[in-house]
Formats: C-alpha cells, sequence, structure tokens
C-alpha cells in the first residue's frame, strides 16, 4: 500500500512538472491576461480592475477556471464595451474551451495566435471594428462547434480551410465586407445547423451539393450578390426552418411543390431579387409558416386562396410584385385570410390588384397592426368596417383609385400611427375624428377631393411629425392650433384655396424641416418668428399672395431649398443668404424685390438662384 502512494504521488510530481515545463500553468494563464488587458484601450481598462496580482486569477471579472486544474477555461467579456487591440497573448490561454468578446469595439484583426487553442469549442468575436482577413490558423480550431464573426469589418473570401471544422454547429460570417464565392469545402461541415453568411458581398451559385448538410435548420444568406435560378439542392433540405435569401440576384420561378418539398419552414424570405412566375400553391402545405415574404419581385398571377391554411402566419408580404388582373376577383385571398388568427402584417402594395376591396376585410385578424394595399387599382369606397381592425398601426391606402368618404369607423383605430390615404379620390371632409386617433405619427391626405376646412381637432394629435393635407379643395385660415404641434417634423398645406395669414406662432415649430403652404390664396406678412424654426430645411410658399419684406431668416442655416416665387414680396434681397453652405436652390421670382442683386457665394451661380420678374431689381 505504502509503495502504491508513492509511486502515485511520483507520476503527480511528474506531470506537474511536464506542465510546468511547458509552460502550462495558471501562471501563464495570468500573465496572457495581464497582457490582453495591457492591449485594452486606456479609458476602459477600468472595467477589467479586478484582473490585479491581490485577486486570485479565477475570480477576475470574466474568467471562468476548470474545477480541477484551476486553469482558465472561459473567457466572457460580451458588452464590456472594451476598445484597443486583441492581444496575440490570448493564444497561450491553452485550456480555453469558450472565448466571448462580442459587442465591443475591439480592433486591429484577428490574431494568428487564436489558431493554437485546440480546446476551443466557441468563438464570438460579433459586433466589433476587427478588419482583415479571417486567419487560416483558425481553422486549426478543429473542436469548434460555434463561429460567431458577424458585424465587423473583415475582408477577403471565405478561406477553403473551413471545410476542416467538421464539428462545426454554427457559423454566423454575417455583416462583414466578405467578396468572393461560397468554398466548395463547405459541404464537409455535416453538422452544420445554422449558416450565416448575410450582408457581405458574396457572389455566384450556391454549391449545388449542399444538400448534404441534412442537419442544417437555418440557412440565412440575404444581402449577397448571389445569382442562378433558386438553389435546386435546397429543395432538398427538408429540415430547415429558416430559409433568408432576400437581396440578391436569384431569378428564374419556383417549383410548384415547393411547400411539399420544404415543409418545415417557419421562416421564409425571398424578396428583392428577380423571381418569376406564380406563387407555388403548395405554400399551403407548410403549416408552420410565420414570415411569408417575396415582395420586390417580378412574380405574376394570383395570389393563392388556399394561404387560408397557414393559421400560424404573422407576416405576409408580396409588396412590389406584377401580381393581380386589375380586376374583380383579386382580393378573392382576403377572405381565407380570416383563418390566420396570428397574422400581424399584410402587404400587398405596388401590385396590380384592382376591384372593390372586399368587405371580409374587417374579419382579418384582431392582432393585425399593418396594413399595406397602396399603389394598386382598387375602386370603391373604404369598407365600412375597416375600424374593426382595432389593433391596427399603420394603414396604407395611397395611390389607388379609392371614392366616398372616409368611413366613421377609422376613428375606433386608436393605435394608429400612420395613416397614408394619399393619391385617391376620396371626398367630403376631413373628419374631425381623426384628432381622436391621439397617437398619429404620420397623416398624409393629399391629392384627393377632400373639401371643407382643416379640422381643429388635429391639434390633438400630438404626436404627429408628418402632415400633408394638400393639394385638395380646401378652403378657410390654418388653424392657429396647428402651430402648437411642436412634434411636427413637415408640414404640407399646399395646392389648395387656403386664405388668412401664415400663424405668427409657426415659431413654435422647433423640429420643422419641411414647410409648404405653397399655391394657396394666402396674404399679409410672413411672419418674424420663422426666423426660429432653426432646424428648417425646405420653405416653399410660392404661389400666394403674401407681402412685405422676407423675416429674418439669417439663423436657419439648414436651409436647402427656398421658394417665395409669385408673390408680392418686395425689400431688398437679403444678402446674408449667399454664405448658406448648404442652400440648392432659391427662387424669388415673380416678387417685388428691389435693389441690387447681391453678387456673392450663391448668388454666383445661376442654377440655383432665380430672380426674374421683379422689374426693379438690378445688377
Amino acid at each position: 500500500m505504502r509503495s502504491m502512494i508513492l509511486f502515485l504521488l511520483f507520476s503527480f510530481n511528474t506531470l506537474m512538472l511536464l506542465e510546468t515545463s511547458h509552460g502550462f500553468t495558471d501562471e501563464s494563464d495570468r500573465k496572457a491576461l495581464v497582457e490582453v488587458k495591457s492591449l485594452v484601450s486606456e479609458e476602459r481598462r477600468v472595467v477589467l480592475s479586478s484582473w490585479n496580482n491581490s485577486s486570485p486569477l479565477c475570480d477576475w471579472e470574466g474568467v471562468t477556471c476548470g474545477l480541477k486544474h484551476k486553469r482558465v477555461t472561459g473567457l466572457d467579456l460580451n458588452g464590456f464595451q472594451l476598445g484597443g487591440m486583441i492581444s496575440p497573448s490570448i493564444g497561450n490561454l491553452s485550456f480555453l474551451i469558450s472565448l466571448d468578446l462580442s459587442n465591443n469595439s475591439f480592433g486591429g484583426s484577428i490574431p494568428h495566435e487564436v489558431g493554437n487553442l485546440f480546446r476551443l469549442e466557441k468563438l464570438d468575436m460579433s459586433s466589433n471594428n476587427l478588419g482583415g482577413e479571417i486567419p487560416v490558423n483558425l481553422f486549426n480550431c478543429s473542436r469548434l462547434l460555434e463561429l460567431r464573426l458577424i458585424s465587423n469589418h473583415l475582408e477577403g473570401s471565405v478561406p477553403s480551410e473551413i471545410g476542416s471544422l467538421t464539428k462545426l454547429v454554427i457559423i454566423t460570417l454575417a455583416k462583414n465586407h466578405l467578396k468572393g464565392k461560397l468554398p466548395a469545402s463547405l459541404i464537409n461541415l455535416t453538422s452544420i445547423m445554422k449558416v450565416n453568411f448575410g450582408g457581405n458581398h458574396l457572389e455566384g451559385e450556391i454549391p449545388g451539393d449542399i444538400d448534404r448538410l441534412t442537419q442544417m435548420v437555418s440557412l440565412v444568406l440575404p444581402e449577397n450578390q448571389f445569382s442562378g435560378v433558386f438553389p435546386p439542392a435546397i429543395y432538398n433540405l427538408s429540415s430547415l426552418k429558416y430559409l433568408y435569401l432576400e437581396a440578391n440576384y436569384f431569378s428564374g420561378s419556383l417549383r410548384p411543390d415547393f411547400g411539399r418539398l420544404l415543409p418545415n419552414l417557419q421562416l421564409l424570405h425571398l424578396g428583392s431579387n428577380f423571381f418569376k412566375g406564380a406563387i407555388p400553391a403548395s405554400l399551403s402545405n407548410i403549416s408552420a409558416l410565420q414570415l411569408l415574404s417575396f415582395n420586390i419581385n417580378n412574380l405574376t398571377g394570383s395570389i393563392p386562396p388556399s394561404l387560408e391554411r397557414l393559421e400560424n402566419l404573422q407576416i405576409l408580404s408580396f409588396c412590389n410584385n406584377l401580381l393581380g388582373s386589375q380586376s374583380f376577383g383579386d382580393f378573392e385571398f382576403l377572405g381565407g385570410l380570416e383563418n390566420c388568427t396570428q397574422l400581424e402584417s399584410l402587404d400587398v402594395s405596388g401590385n396590380r390588384l384592382g376591384g372593390h376591396l372586399p368587405t371580409s376585410i374587417a374579419n382579418l385578424s384582431i392582432n393585425l397592426k399593418v396594413l399595406s394595399l397602396g399603389e394598386n387599382f382598387i375602386t370603391g369606397s373604404i369598407p365600412h368596417d375597416i375600424g374593426k381592425l382595432v389593433s391596427l398601426e399603420k394603414l396604407f391606402l395611397e395611390k389607388n383609385q379609392f371614392t366616398g368618404s372616409l368611413p366613421t369607423s377609422i376613428g375606433k383605430l386608436l393605435q394608429l400611427e400612420a395613416l397614408v390615404l394619399g393619391s385617391n379620390s376620396i371626398s367630403g371632409e376631413i373628419p374631425s375624428f381623426l384628432g381622436n386617433i391621439t397617437r398619429l405619427d404620420i397623416l398624409f391626405l393629399e391629392n384627393n377631393k377632400f373639401e371643407g376646412t382643416i379640422p381643429l381637432s388635429l391639434s390633438n394629435c400630438t404626436s404627429l411629425r408628418y402632415l400633408t393635407t394638400g393639394p385638395n379643395n380646401l378652403h378657410g385660415t390654418i388653424p392657429e392650433s396647428i402651430m402648437g404641434m411642436q412634434s411636427l417634423v413637415e408640414l404640407d398645406m399646399s395646392g389648395s384655396s387656403l386664405t388668412g395669414s401664415l400663424p405668427e406662432d409657426i415659431g413654435g415649430l422647433k423640429h420643422l424641416i419641411r414647410l409648404s403652404v405653397a399655391r394657396n390664396k394666402l396674404s399679409g406678412q410672413l411672419p418674424h418668428s420663422l426666423g426660429n424654426c432653426f432646424t428648417m430645411e425646405i420653405i416653399a410658399l410660392q404661389g400666394n399672395n403674401f407681402d412685405g419684406a422676407v423675416p429674418d431668416i439669417r439663423g436657419l442655416k439648414s436651409l436647402k431649398s427656398v421658394d417665395f416665387s409669385n408673390n408680392n414680396l418686395f425689400g431688398s434681397v437679403p444678402a446674408y443668404l449667399a454664405n448658406f453652405s448648404s442652400l440648392e436652390y432659391l427662387n424669388l421670382s415673380d416678387n417685388n424685390f428691389e435693389g441690387s442683386v447681391p453678387t456673392e457665394g450663391k448668388f454666383q451661380n445661376a442654377s440655383i438662384v432665380s430672380v426674374f420678374g421683379n422689374k426693379n431689381l438690378c445688377g
């Protein structure tokens, strides 16, 4: 027994001597981390104040040690807001299993020495400022299960050596500057489940044998330059749940049996490509589908009524295609969508959908937040019961052929933030009940046949930033209460028959960027307080009967466009406008200005400044 104890003690001491002779001690880990800290930007080193000689190594912030050998096995500095560089000494943490440096501001390149961490299973350097190429040495880490380098400035191609990481389960290299083609060796990653190369400059076709990656559940390749037809091999990846190919150059038609081949999809986004042909009716077989987006393609034909079987659908977008026939029946699919009780967003804008909007639209999901039908060929009136969609936050009906007045039930849409009705033939008065929708941020009513006056109740919409009421057939004065809506960024009341003056309190609109009351019948002097709208970039007052001198607007340094033409303004041309560096357009034509035209700065450029039609100007 005694001899056995002596043998064990001898063996343990020998092992310790071997580790020490190769530098494999906790002291080498301590030294490596101190060197890591030394390259962290000085102003953020305080975050690592626990990394000092008086504290045990395993108590240092972000450090995890093994239970037996007390060596560093994990380093988690996620979100510490550290800057500086990543020290090559990090490669000396030879027992490291997990390294997470994500959500910091590290610059420079990824140290080649990271490739020495042969025990490493998780590497996350996402959301930093790392540049250069992905070091080939990195692929010596043959035990890697997760590799995350998303949101950096990495360049070059995806190294072919990536195929040596045969245990890899997750790889995300999205939002970098990678280019070239996907390496053929990618098919060696037979354990891979999640791939994300989105937001790079990758090109070419998807490898034809990618279907060997039978464990893959997520393939995310958006915002690249991939081309060719829809990759045929993807049809064989029946385990896929998430497929994002939007914003590439894919073309051709989708197979009619698409939905039978990929039955487990939950999120499908093929938008911003060049797909043509019909929407596969078999999509209705993908019962777990939550997001379906084919926006901005060249799809034709009708929207399949069979989509009613997608009871889990939350987002449906077919906007900006060539769907529909500009006639009755194009909205037949809406009736079936009543079964999609989880639907939150429906966007079929920018197509060829015509005919009346069916009353069944009021039976869509109570959870619907976004309804976008703009830029189609819809006729008739807006359904009276549309107010049943009480969760609506955004309603877009612009650029159609709607007639009749606004249904009173719209006043029940108290969650509405955007109501966009421009470029239709809607008539009647602008209803006062719009003032009940106090969460409105955007209200566009332009290019319709509204008449009457601008309702005072609009001033109740204290969150309104974008208000457009013209052109229409409106008359009366501009309500002074509108000038109390301090959230306004853009105010357009042009192209009507408004009378009276521009309210003096306009100077209270401290966030106003664009003001247009052009082509009305407004008169009187321009308010002096106009010069207090310091954020103003565009002033369009042309085509009215304003008189008097131009108020002092020298404080509006951000002005880009000023149009005072076709009024009765007089006095001298404001010489200080010559020094407005951002000014791109100045039209003072057809007024009664007098004196000399300034000759400095912007006034030297005839393509920017117009002053004709002022008979008393000289120079």
